[in-house]
């Protein structure tokens, strides 16, 4: 959260300079502090929806130590459920309506699994997620839509549909921050890894063509960041931030699994600059017996072991920022977008 400029002590002046939040008293005395509510539509499929819930729950807590923060499950009926995972939205989650009605300060959208469920260019398919990112455009302070979520938002938004990879963009990947004086990035490491898993794909050149700002990108696996026109509206991650340390282990275990059940065609690659040397002999040994016809119980406790996670501080620097700029133009009542004196056409400028 920012601080206050609460005399004519020249550091402040040089803070305001430097683009660091620093908040006139004018402005201050002005905010009514106050809960924030986040919406968080969740479109992972049934046995990601309770991890997918964790992760982005966790890197929302650790990211936050002065706002209290109500966090709105819901999802939206894009694909059939499961019994279980049914109950479990029944019990838990919020209905996309009443939060309508409510109103939010700010939304997560997360991705969705590309490999089971039609592609976002399937508008008939797709249309709540169409529906909810046209009103959150209009009624929520910012929002940021995760992978999938980010490709529909460019395909109906822009007309920049993504393209299908081959192969799939999967691993942890050094990204560098392109446009250091944004207010989202500036502080973080200028240099630091990021997890993806994706087949689908939007390029810099569909970005740029759209009129979004590039913030974040990785000279492998592309643009992870970018941003609306007026730097903060709509947010688009190619990456997962919100991953656990154990996450791409466990889809990697899954499609080996599939590929065991005769699901698959062919064993899964391993994912980019993830596992340690010492893991890759023991999972290589493991692929090597499962080709020949072996029954492998595979090695999970082990592995994880010698399992690291390299980007979960960047993920929690970007998320605190992104609340704490929500808290500062969003208005206290939650019905409306933006509070008196903020412009929606560039709502971070002082």
């Amino acid at each position: 959260m920012p601080i206050i400029k609460r005399s004519d002590l020249p550091t402040y002046d040089r803070l305001i300079r430097e683009g660091r939040p620093v908040l006139p008293p004018d402005r201050a005395a002005t905010q009514d502090i106050r809960e924030l509510h986040i919406g968080f539509c969740n479109l992972m499929p049934d046995a990601a929806l309770e991890a997918t819930e964790r992760q982005w729950f966790r890197l929302i807590g650790e990211s936050n130590r002065v706002a209290q923060i109500y966090i709105h499950p819901f999802t939206l009926p894009v694909f059939d459920r499961g019994a279980e995972a049914k109950a479990h939205i029944d019990k838990f989650y919020d209905d996309f309506e009443d939060l309508k009605a409510q109103g939010l300060d700010a939304l997560i959208v997360t991705g969705a699994n590309e490999e089971t469920n039609p592609h976002v260019s399937e508008i008939e398919t797709w249309a709540p997620l169409k529906e909810l990112l046209e009103w959150s455009y209009d009624n929520v302070t910012s929002t940021i839509c995760s992978c999938l979520a980010s490709h529909g938002l460019m395909t109906y938004y822009h007309g920049q549909k993504p393209s299908w990879r081959d192969t799939k963009q999967w691993g942890v990947f050094s990204h560098r921050v392109l446009n250091r004086n944004h207010p989202l990035v500036r502080g973080m490491n200028t240099k630091f890894d990021v997890p993806h898993s994706r087949f689908s794909e939007i390029s810099r050149a569909q970005f740029d063509a759209a009129g979004m700002t590039t913030l974040i990108e990785s000279a492998e696996a592309g643009v992870h960041m970018a941003v609306s026109k007026d730097g903060f509206r709509q947010i688009c991650l190619q990456g997962h931030p919100e991953y656990d340390r154990v996450s791409l282990f466990k889809e990697y275990k899954r499609d080996v699994g599939w590929y065991q059940e005769g699901l698959s065609d062919t064993y899964s690659p391993f994912p980019a600059n993830y596992f340690s040397d010492e893991a890759m002999v023991i999972l290589e040994d493991v692929k090597e017996r499962i080709l020949a016809g072996e029954k492998v119980e595979f090695p999970e406790a082990e592995v994880e072991d010698l399992l690291e996670n390299t980007w979960a501080d960047s993920a929690r620097s970007f998320l605190s920022t992104w609340i704490g700029h929500v808290y500062q133009v969003t208005n206290v009542d939650r019905s409306k977008q933006f509070m008196d004196g903020v412009d929606p056409e560039s709502p971070l400028k002082k």
